[in-house]
């Protein structure tokens, strides 16, 4: 063999492998696109991306859930799925290389895609049936005929004759498999799988139509006891600090459903029962909503909080009171004898919340919500009804998209978080944070105005004080307080001189706690410690 013939052989060697990468990952595409359009006839969270991701969150360590929420915040899930996606093209590429020369060998990996999918769906803990299974499973069978066919395109033919009288062979440059023929089933492939993708996502997003009409249709009716007037001048009117009723679409979200779950409120129900449960019941929304209803202000704050973080809101909540639905099932707290002492909420997603009988009926204002901020609750918060607890972290107290409600005992079962190395019982901290000015904000002399909140849910916040520099803790002013269950907002003016400055606040609780300088992780029951800015005085 001569030279050329060896440097010709090797850039058909090369162009089939590149060519065989491209047939994988239009594999990978029919499998996605064909797996989404079996997933409207099943459901959204059946598809594979969503399964492996929900099967990802549960697997990862608490440590590494928390660093995710602490630099991605509300985009984690966004960053998991096109984390996702990025390791199916690379195992696509690979897949589709091995099927050039193993052909069999690289369906059959695109088969065994398809059962990691099918197993990630089925053992998710909202999975109530096999048929979850079917998109991934079918997605793979689809992305394996792909495989299969496009790569035997690329098989080596017979080397064609020679031209005679100067007529030219139909086959292309010398190459030794059908290049046109590839090209067609290439661009056919690619775009019958965009088009059964979208369609697979239109037709779910028109699942959720059913679910977007009830709540629509839901009205919600004048409270028997209404909440007072926020009082004037709890809400400083200081530019930076954050507002005292946070909107529905600025107050956080922290939850694992990559996929927010929409629930169609007529056909919604919660079921109540579980240990000292003497007359269970199982309650529909409308139930709900002839119950008397209360409202409250109500502030609530993520575990995965840092130090002076953003994952803390407050808001006016319409619900019904937990602990008279509980009495009259004949639950009573363990102080007055009841035999259970936690209350497990759990999830249409499959997510379990464990909170303490003792608290939720200790006279507190624990609720059944319905409604935020004058509306009813929004999909990401829960919609049609969720938890409001003051005074507990949200992973013990604030399970969204409630279906059940099972009493029972902290030694006999541990809920999702528990069981990742949370604690079991977690009150909120008393905790503060200057919102105004930001870090490494460049203040101009003369009188600067420190402002931000504070906040001890069901304890109240009865001081705050701020620290320039190394100096001595200055009382700042508190601005009027709502109830002892939402934050306060409080404001210092500082005479600032030239120069760097670190810029320091504490709260005190009324129990007369005061907030501790030590710093903790947010694992297992919250974070700890006093927050700072640095500034440059100009």
């Amino acid at each position: 063999m001569t030279d050329d013939e060896k440097q010709t052989r090797q850039r058909l060697t090369w162009a089939r492998l590149t060519l065989g990468a491209c047939s994988g990952v239009l594999a990978g595409l029919a499998s996605l696109g064909v797996a989404e359009l079996v997933s409207a006839g099943v459901r959204p969270q059946a598809g594979p991306v969503v399964a492996v991701g929900g099967a990802a969150i549960d697997r990862t360590p608490a440590a590494v859930k928390d660093w995710a929420i602490r630099h991605f915040g509300t985009n984690d899930k966004l960053i998991l799925q096109l984390g996702i996606l990025a390791m199916l093209a690379l195992f696509a590429l690979v897949l589709g290389i091995t099927a050039v020369r193993f052909r069999r060998s690289g369906a059959a990996g695109v088969l065994l895609f398809g059962i990691i999918g099918a197993v990630s769906a089925t053992s998710r803990p909202d999975s109530t049936s096999l048929s979850d299974a079917l998109p991934s499973v079918v997605g793979a069978i689809a992305g394996a005929a792909v495989l299969y066919v496009l790569v035997g395109g690329l098989a080596r033919r017979e080397p064609c004759p020679e031209p005679v009288d100067g007529e030219r062979s139909g086959a292309s440059s010398g190459a030794d498999w059908d290049r046109r023929g590839f090209v067609i089933a290439a661009t056919a492939v690619a775009a019958a799988s965009a088009g059964a993708g979208v369609l697979g996502r239109t037709l779910n997003s028109a699942s959720g139509q059913s679910a977007v009409a009830s709540r629509n249709r839901v009205v919600l009716p004048r409270p028997a006891s209404a909440a007072a007037a926020v009082p004037r001048g709890a809400g400083l009117r200081i530019p930076g600090i954050s507002p005292f009723t946070t909107p529905n679409g600025d107050f956080y979200r922290v939850d694992t459903a990559l996929v927010v779950p929409k629930v169609n409120a007529t056909t919604w129900a919660l079921r109540i029962h579980g240990n000292g449960v003497t007359r269970p019941v199982t309650l529909t929304f409308d139930d709900l909503l002839r119950r008397e209803l209360i409202e409250r202000d109500i502030t609530l704050t993520c575990v995965s909080n840092e130090v002076g973080g953003p994952y803390v809101g407050n808001a006016r909540w319409i619900g019904v009171r937990l602990s008279d639905l509980l009495a009259e099932c004949g639950v009573r707290p363990p102080s007055k004898g009841g035999p259970a002492d936690q209350l497990v909420a759990r999830s249409v997603d499959g997510m379990t919340i464990g909170s303490p009988v003792e608290d939720v009926m200790d006279g507190r204002d624990a609720l059944l919500a319905l409604g935020m901020n004058g509306e009813p609750l929004p999909f990401a918060h829960g919609f049609p009804v969720r938890m409001v607890v003051p005074g507990l972290y949200g992973f013990v107290s604030a399970c969204k998209w409630i279906k059940d409600i099972e009493l029972t005992t902290f030694t006999s079962y541990d809920p999702y978080w528990v069981k990742r190395g949370w604690a079991r019982r977690a009150p909120i901290k008393t905790e503060s944070r200057i919102d105004t000015p930001k870090p490494f904000a460049r203040p101009k002399t003369g009188t600067v105005m420190v402002a931000g909140v504070a906040w001890a849910q069901h304890r109240g916040i009865d001081k705050v004080e701020v620290r320039v520099d190394d100096g001595p803790w200055q009382a700042a002013r508190l601005a009027a307080e709502d109830t002892r269950d939402t934050w306060r907002q409080w404001s210092f003016p500082w005479q600032a001189a030239k120069g760097g400055h670190t810029l320091t606040v504490r709260a005190t609780d009324r129990t007369g706690r005061v907030q501790t300088d030590k710093r903790t992780r947010t694992i297992p029951d919250g974070a700890s410690g006093w927050h700072s800015v640095v500034v440059t005085v100009d």
